[in-house]
């Protein structure tokens, strides 16, 4: 399960410093290749994520959101190398979790 407040406060401080904190430890805000995404390795219950700024040039809705100047941040887990959650302006979707179904009396 993932902890939702954490992947809202390290997307907002990716987004706005050059610096993340979490739990008191203080985590450097990297750039990727040649386009400069923002970037930073974190974890969270013992397992390795890594927060990402989402390309603006994908053909994806992600990267259509961050065209229209949304802040659109991926995170993916390390282990695994699965994308596992998006963040647009600070509301976390889950990826592979669906909603439950509407309870019918």
């Amino acid at each position: 399960m993932l902890d939702i407040a954490l992947l809202q406060s390290v997307a907002a401080q990716l987004m706005s410093s050059s610096k993340i904190e979490i739990d008191g430890q203080t985590l450097p805000v990297q750039r990727t290749g040649s386009r400069r995404f923002r970037m930073v390795r974190f974890t969270m219950d013992g397992r390795a994520y890594q927060a990402i700024e989402q390309n603006p040039q994908r053909s994806s809705q992600w990267g259509q959101l961050a065209r229209q100047k949304h802040q659109v941040v991926q995170f993916r887990d390390l282990q695994s190398n699965k994308y596992v959650a998006v963040a647009v302006d600070g509301e976390i979707t889950e990826y592979g979790r669906k909603s439950p179904e509407p309870k019918t009396s």
